[in-house]
């Protein structure tokens, strides 16, 4: 285990897999102690018995962001468990459409909403009162290269990823002068189980998510959780109100 975050907390949502896991992994390698909340209890745990297997600290909880009770729940539990709140992951999200935008439906739609925005709200609803109290922190907010442009047969999706990124501005200019900075990490399309599950029932995805980045390839989950461990490090002190893609190149064409 290293020591750059020795003595500090952070906490990750949707911390079961992907992004999340190896960004919970990523921190308790740092020496911080890690709450990692997700909806899948047995994930969560599986994250938090690695860490603790590997000398470091760390508490799985179940947290459903679409529940304001169970928000506040998780971050209650992380001050009561580790005293304090350093950094916060606000990863947990959902991409279930495939359709254009008039062929979507009112329930898709506020179901995103309600995951994806309303749950990175009330994430830094409940997470900035704990950090103001310290005088500190650092949040990141998981968008997407979708809330930088357009995303065909994605629209409610890029919607709430530009939203995403709006939160994550206005919030950064609130709190500026308070200790605390909010950025967003913006990634393209990166190599994980859930993405690997549908290259298999279409291996045109792959092809094309290959494709669409300069680089050649696909992003990496550690290549995601790097940039988050950066913009929560001293090194990011004077970085806030950033939305930072991590695509390969994609923005850039």
């Amino acid at each position: 285990m290293g020591q750059k975050f020795e003595n500090r907390v952070a906490l990750v949502t949707g911390a079961a897999a992907g992004i999340g896991r190896s960004t919970a992994l990523a921190f308790a390698e740092q020496g911080a102690a890690v709450v990692v909340a997700d909806i899948d209890t047995s994930g969560t745990e599986a994250v938090a018995e690695e860490i603790r297997a590997a000398g470091g600290r760390a508490i799985a909880v179940r947290c459903d962001v679409t529940r304001d009770d169970e928000v506040k729940a998780m971050v209650a539990l992380a001050l009561s468990e580790y005293g304090r709140l350093d950094f916060a992951f606000n990863n947990a999200g959902i991409e279930i459409e495939h359709s254009k935008l008039a062929d979507g439906d009112e329930s898709e739609f506020d179901k995103i909403m309600d995951v994806n925005v309303k749950g990175v709200w009330r994430c830094m609803k409940h997470e900035i009162p704990a950090m103001l109290d310290q005088g500190e922190g650092a949040i990141v907010n998981t968008a997407s290269i979708a809330g930088l442009g357009a995303a065909p047969k994605m629209s409610i999706y890029s919607a709430s990823k530009h939203a995403v990124i709006g939160l994550t501005k206005s919030a950064a200019v609130e709190y500026a002068k308070k200790g605390i900075r909010v950025n967003a990490v913006c990634p393209a399309v990166i190599d994980t189980a859930m993405f690997r599950r549908a290259a298999e029932t279409d291996p045109r995805k792959a092809e094309y998510a290959a494709a669409m980045h300069p680089v050649g390839r696909l992003g990496k989950p550690e290549e995601i959780a790097g940039a988050v461990l950066y913009l929560c490090s001293p090194e990011a002190g004077f970085t806030t109100g950033v939305a930072l893609p991590l695509d390969g190149g994609a923005t850039s064409v």
